[in-house]
């Protein structure tokens, strides 16, 4: 198949969605970036993933989910048939069920074919029709592909059961009791400097006790309510590393840590490099414009 008809515009903030495929290179720097990134991995045994602290040997039409603003590279890989999804951080956190399924795979970030046939299969097929649309450019281009990315994310929900570890169960929640955990999951992302921010609190502002407030966070989220809510803090302090030049301090504050030290153990806990490293990674938009495409 010709590639060299195929341009890798940089994404831009008004945008919902972007597709890229056919570099000759088989690389790309280690970096980070506010919108989210879905790799279906093109020909070969052996393509070398990053994402945040490990690496991952893939195959031809494995997944790699890298979530927004979350570090990853591509080592090693077959880049002219690998196909990359870039979607809005803003059009995914305005879905409810986007968010919902995102909390769930936040820390799920490879998907095998060989493990997970049949849902590779169906995601594959989406990947290739969102393909031939955004590459055609025709008429409503961006809608039909947000509606397959929509289907995408329902596929990887209908799936969920596959990743539950060992010994957990899956449990069905009526939307009003998805509803109040994501209200104070909202609630919390906008007041993360709040004196108390505790797991009891927050289960009585969702009207529930807490230990099924517990349960049911876990579940909807795929961890623990004080392993989210430092995710959440952690998340909000690289989100101000690429829109101003306040000190990391400053940084820390605002993202609800207590202390310096506090903030760069946890920061390390989640990233394996410190918030300094971390901010030099960001990937600004007119250095993605002066990136090479293919000729």
């Amino acid at each position: 198949m010709d590639f060299s008809k195929y341009v890798v515009y940089p994404f831009q903030e008004d945008s919902a969605i972007n597709m890229a495929t056919g570099y000759a290179e088989r690389s790309y720097r280690a970096h980070w970036h506010t919108y989210g990134e879905i790799t279906m991995v093109g020909t070969g045994e052996n393509n070398l993933f990053r994402v945040n602290q490990t690496v991952y040997t893939l195959k031809e039409g494995d997944f790699v989910l890298a979530w927004p603003m979350e570090v990853h590279e591509v080592i090693d890989a077959d880049r002219m048939t690998t196909l990359v999804v870039q979607f809005s951080n803003a059009f995914a956190n305005s879905l409810f069920d986007f968010q919902r399924i995102m909390h769930f795979y936040h820390d799920k970030h490879i998907i095998k074919k060989d493990e997970h046939p049949k849902l590779c299969e169906g995601l594959a097929e989406l990947i290739l029709e969102m393909k031939k649309i955004f590459f055609e450019n025709g008429r409503d281009r961006e809608t039909k592909c947000c509606i397959l990315l929509m289907r995408f994310m329902m596929l990887l929900d209908d799936h969920r059961k596959e990743f539950v570890e060992s010994g957990e169960t899956s449990v069905g929640y009526s939307r009003e009791t998805l509803k109040s955990i994501f209200m104070v999951s909202d609630y919390i992302k906008n007041n993360l400097t709040d004196d108390d921010l505790s797991q009891s609190t927050m289960a009585a502002k969702a009207g529930i006790s807490k230990e099924y407030f517990s349960k049911m966070f876990k579940e909807i989220t795929g961890t623990n309510y004080s392993h989210w809510l430092n995710m959440i803090r952690i998340e909000k302090a690289i989100s101000l590393f690429s829109g101003d030049k306040r000190t990391l301090t400053e940084i820390a504050m605002l993202s609800g840590f207590q202390s310096i030290p506090t903030f760069n153990r946890v920061f390390k806990e989640f990233k394996g490099i410190s918030p300094g490293e971390y901010r030099s990674m960001y990937t600004e938009k007119a250095s993605a414009a002066n990136d090479t495409v293919p000729v």
